[in-house]
């Protein structure tokens, strides 16, 4: 089984920017948030896409299945997705031994800038960079399902 295990923090500043090395756009369509199983579509940069599958999350854990399709499946997977569709801008920063994701959210949730680490185990120390701010990787409010759901910003 494939494993998902990341920490989600909000950003304090725009520090990291400096060490951003990439970016992508991404669109992402939410086609089921149940509580057993999240399955998701997502395009990037509108050149590839792929559909993934997500297990109820224990803790910081859940199983994620990933898999690329083709982009007009995923465009049309995206229209049955309304609303409930996120769109943000990704950017891959490394610090110190992993490569932390920013997303700067778009549209109904511009002004939202959240960070994320994938870890190998769920005690795998990580160093935090001093740009991160509170950690929100139990809140709910701030998973891209629940956001997809909600416009705005979780208070």
């Amino acid at each position: 089984m494939a494993q998902e295990i990341e920490r989600k923090f909000l950003i304090s500043g725009d520090d990291w920017k400096s060490n951003a090395e990439s970016s992508a756009r991404l669109q992402q369509g939410y086609l089921s948030t149940s509580a057993k199983a999240t399955v998701r579509v997502r395009i990037y940069d509108d050149r590839e896409a792929v559909l993934t599958l997500k297990g109820k999350p224990e803790g910081i854990a859940r199983a994620e299945f990933e898999y690329a399709i083709p982009l007009e499946d995923a465009r049309e997977l995206m229209e049955m997705a309304k609303p409930n569709i996120i769109e943000k801008r990704r950017y891959q920063v490394p610090f110190e031994a992993h490569t932390w994701e920013v997303d700067v959210f778009e549209g109904q949730h511009a002004g939202l800038v959240l960070a994320e680490v994938e870890m190998g185990s769920v005690d795998e120390h990580v160093h935090l960079p001093a740009w991160l701010g509170r950690e929100v990787s139990d809140d709910d409010r701030y998973a891209n399902a629940s956001l997809s759901r909600t416009p705005g910003i979780p208070e």
